[in-house]
């Protein structure tokens, strides 16, 4: 079994978890950060507080978008200039970071640092808003990042410590995972898999064409390519991750698009 194991090469190297969680969920993933790396961690607030409410926030957050005037934040108590790595946390919000992390990016100086983006999504976006954040601040290291579906978050602590070993973030060892198989046209059972994977979500997520695997120590986990049309009606080509631990149910993991 070939292992992956990490001396933590920014161990000494300090480091902030900082992000902006509307109902909590992110704010779980960022507690999660915090305990296994021992980071300071501080919640980003807007002034007038998003009231979780979905349709409310989605009109609010249009407002703003179209308006092009963002939510003012409250001052941060850590500093900036303090810290060498910043996780840097949010959820989701149409296909990118959440409206009160574009105030903080205007507001604060992240020249010089290396950012680890973390977020929650309901289908994906961390892609996306990494790139984004390339943009916004490119005089600061965009490192690769962690996202996790909110249906999955209690599965976080566990993604998190193979995430953090394998990017140098934490000491510790785990299992090196195989590269997936090359892309095969999809069986039915596989179609049946990948409609079970994707039966709670709330839109359709396309027809899969072709897919690859590789067996964890836990399951099985499947790269499926999938047409679909977009919200313009032309169509479109995505990837959706799916996983199957022994014993349980087909779960999709992120669609990137």
């Amino acid at each position: 079994m070939a292992m992956i194991t990490c001396v933590a090469t920014s161990f000494a190297q300090k480091k902030l978890v900082l992000y902006f969680s509307e109902n909590g969920t992110t704010k779980t993933v960022a507690e999660e950060i915090q305990k296994q790396v021992g980071a300071d961690i501080e919640a980003v607030e807007a002034i007038e507080a998003y009231t979780g409410d979905f349709q409310a926030t989605v009109q609010r957050g249009n407002k703003e978008r179209e308006s092009g005037q963002w939510p003012a934040i409250k001052p941060l108590k850590k500093k900036i200039a303090d810290y060498d790595v910043i996780f840097l946390g949010y959820p989701i919000w149409y296909g990118t970071y959440a409206n009160p992390m574009v105030t903080l990016i205007k507001e604060q100086d992240f020249a010089g640092k290396t950012i680890v983006p973390f977020c929650t999504f309901g289908s994906g976006g961390l892609n996306t808003s990494s790139a984004d954040l390339k943009k916004a601040l490119p005089k600061a290291k965009i490192e690769k990042g962690y996202g996790i579906r909110t249906a999955r978050v209690a599965k976080a602590a566990k993604e998190l410590n193979r995430f953090l070993i394998e990017n140098g973030y934490k000491k510790g060892s785990v299992e090196k995972l195989a590269d997936y198989s090359e892309q095969k046209p999809v069986t039915a059972a596989e179609k049946a898999l990948f409609d079970e994977a994707c039966s709670s979500y709330q839109f359709p997520l396309g027809t899969p064409e072709t897919v690859g695997k590789r067996a964890t120590a836990d399951g099985t986990d499947y790269k499926f390519s999938v047409k679909s049309r977009g919200m313009d009606g032309k169509e479109a080509t995505s990837t959706i991750y799916v996983t199957v631990e022994k014993g349980a149910k087909a779960e999709f993991t992120e669609v990137v698009r």
